[in-house]
C-alpha cells in the first residue's frame, strides 16, 4: 500500500512540479476547454499541449473527450485528498518546530533583558 500511495504522490506531484500544467489546471478549474484552446492560450504548439494534457491525464487530474475532431478537457476525478493529508502533516511538524523556536527566542530574550 505504502508503495502504491508512494507512486501515486509521485506521479501528482510530478504533474503539479510545471508551471505550464499548473495553469492547465487553473483554466480549467474555470471552464473546460479544447486542447487546441489551450495550446493557444498558453501560446506553445498543439503537440506540447497534448503531452501536458498526457501527464496531468495519468495523474488522474485531467480527463479529455473526443467528439468528432475537437478532444475537450475537463478537470478529472483526483481531488487530491492525499496529497493535501501528506502536505498538512509536514507543515504541523513544521509549525510545532517553530513554535518550540520561538519559545526558545523569547526565553533568551527575557534572560538578556535580566541580565541588563
Amino acid at each position: 500500500m505504502v508503495q502504491l500511495q508512494h507512486a501515486r504522490f509521485d506521479t501528482s506531484f510530478a504533474a503539479l512540479s510545471d508551471a505550464t500544467r499548473r495553469g492547465v489546471l487553473e483554466q480549467l478549474g474555470r471552464s473546460d476547454a479544447s486542447v487546441s484552446d489551450l495550446a493557444d492560450k498558453f501560446g506553445m504548439t498543439l503537440t506540447g499541449m497534448k503531452k501536458h494534457i498526457g501527464v496531468l491525464e495519468q495523474a488522474g487530474l485531467v480527463t479529455t473527450e473526443k467528439v468528432g475532431r475537437v478532444r475537450t478537457c475537463r478537470l478529472g476525478s483526483s481531488r487530491l485528498e492525499q496529497e493535501v493529508a501528506w502536505i498538512e502533516q509536514y507543515r504541523r511538524l513544521w509549525d510545532a518546530r517553530f513554535d518550540r523556536l520561538d519559545r526558545v527566542v523569547e526565553e533568551l530574550k527575557r534572560q538578556e533583558k535580566n541580565d541588563e
